[in-house]
């Protein structure tokens, strides 16, 4: 069996389908923040390759053919930016403090984090990224001298995480403000935050979408600035 896995270039792509499709399904049955289908994607194809003894590499070989669509993906979050344009125009000051606000918060405490933690300089620069979109984040990381890999997974793990806690953290801090739910959304978990303020609102989704496009932006000015100081 694992030969014919080995053999197969869509085994990947299957398994990762497969894999997300029963997320959605387990999470429209129980509606709990916690059940991501990213989330549950990720779970079952590491416990399917674990458990078959499969190596990744060659689940990979498959599973690249869904990162060619990452960029063409990223590019469509410019529908909701158009639709919200009048209200975005208005808030633009606004929106590229808090975008700012958000990727020094970010670089400075991976910066902190790494030198608590003992982190070597190609560790620290491979998660200078981890808050914005793969796309992105992958180059950033090559040209910084930093493990394309790690910082997939650093992303990865973000944006599960922002997508998860972000309703909550929201409540809890009693952020109302559309604007301000978007782009805290956006600066902080990317595209997979995205879809979460793509759920709550029109606005919401139309400014995180935004904030990708300027934390991406800023942290590629930033990032080389950072990388330099530890």
């Amino acid at each position: 069996m694992v030969e014919f896995f080995a053999e197969s270039t869509a085994f990947g792509a299957v398994i990762s389908i497969l894999a997300y499709w029963i997320g959605t399904l387990i999470q429209k049955r129980w509606k709990f923040a916690i059940f991501n289908p990213m989330l549950i994607a990720i779970i079952l194809i590491i416990l399917f390759l674990t458990v078959l003894g499969i190596d990744y590499d060659v689940y990979n070989r498959g599973a690249e053919y869904i990162t060619y669509f990452l960029t063409p993906a990223t590019v469509c979050f410019a529908i909701p930016l158009y639709e919200q344009y009048e209200r975005l125009k208005k808030k633009w000051r606004a929106l590229l403090t808090g975008s700012l606000a958000g990727v020094l918060a970010s670089l400075t405490s991976i910066l902190l984090l790494s030198m608590l933690f003992g982190l070597t300089h190609e560790q620290y620069v491979s998660l200078l990224p981890k808050s914005i979109t793969t796309a992105i984040g992958i180059a950033l990381s090559g040209e910084l001298g930093g493990i394309p890999t790690l910082t997939v997974a650093a992303i990865m793990i973000t944006g599960v995480f922002g997508n998860i806690c972000a309703r909550a953290l929201c409540r809890l801090f009693r952020i109302c403000e559309p604007a301000a739910v978007g782009l805290a959304i956006g600066a902080a978990a990317h595209a997979i935050g995205t879809v979460l303020a793509r759920e709550i609102g029109e606005e919401e989704g139309a400014i995180s979408s935004l904030s990708i496009v300027v934390c991406g932006l800023l942290t590629v000015l930033a990032a080389s600035v950072f990388a330099g100081l530890y």
